[in-house]
């Protein structure tokens, strides 16, 4: 009998209750001086691997809602320096990532702390201990990245499409993936050397853990560590 009196009210208590609901955060918009480097730069080859499963957290990544490259003006202009530097030589730039949403970097340390889950584990860090890879250095919970005059690349052939030998994928955790690590022919060494001296000759500094990571010298948000996504 209650429940026939509650009826006729049931859709007003239902729309009541949903109106309490905390609103869902907006969007954080993306600020000026930022750009599309797909459009900006579109010489460039770009696979984004963290919209992709193809990446060592095994699916797409928080933030990722296109197949974009996105960095601040300044960055993206030096980037389109490199790509004439280089186009000459018949080589080409391929763009990983650029800037990364914060968000996406809280995806990577969620999946750190999940122990259970070694799918990747053979193809992104075989020899270290997923339980290490904070200590290590590998994830953090902040990333220069998100500050977007960061980017993550190789160096391919114009004509093929195929990459240079760099001696280990994108995003191999692992000491294999230092710049000068030796343990490596010769041709890999020189294509890396390549890379990074026509990085640091166009303004860009390398990381000394990871060959296909620069950061712009003079990044304009050296502090700043935005969250708009990619799209």
């Amino acid at each position: 009998m209650r429940l026939k009196r509650l009826l006729p009210i049931l859709p007003l208590l239902i729309a009541l209750l949903v109106a309490l609901l905390p609103a869902p955060a907006p969007a954080q918009p993306r600020p000026e001086g930022f750009v599309t480097v797909n459009d900006f730069l579109p010489t460039a080859a770009v696979d984004v691997k963290y919209y992709t499963g193809d990446n060592f957290v095994g699916a797409r990544v928080d933030g990722y809602l296109a197949p974009k490259v996105i960095l601040t003006v300044e960055a993206a202009t030096a980037l389109k320096a490199v790509q004439a530097y280089l186009a000459p030589f018949g080589l080409s730039l391929k763009l990983f990532d650029g800037y990364r949403p914060q968000r996406a970097v809280d995806h990577f340390v969620r999946w750190a702390e999940d122990l259970d889950d070694t799918r990747t584990k053979a193809a992104h860090y075989p020899d270290v201990e997923k339980r290490n890879l904070f200590n290590d250095g590998y994830i953090a919970a902040r990333s220069g990245h998100s500050r977007g005059s960061t980017i993550d690349l190789t160096i391919i052939d114009k004509e093929t499409g195929e990459e240079l030998d760099m001696g280990t994928p994108f995003d191999f955790f692992g000491l294999e993936s230092w710049p000068d690590h030796a343990g490596f022919t010769a041709q890999v060494r020189a294509n890396r050397a390549l890379l990074r001296a026509t990085m640091i000759l166009h303004g860009f500094k390398p990381y000394e853990a990871e060959w296909w990571h620069f950061t712009l010298r003079n990044e304009p948000y050296p502090e700043t560590y935005f969250d708009f996504p990619v799209e």
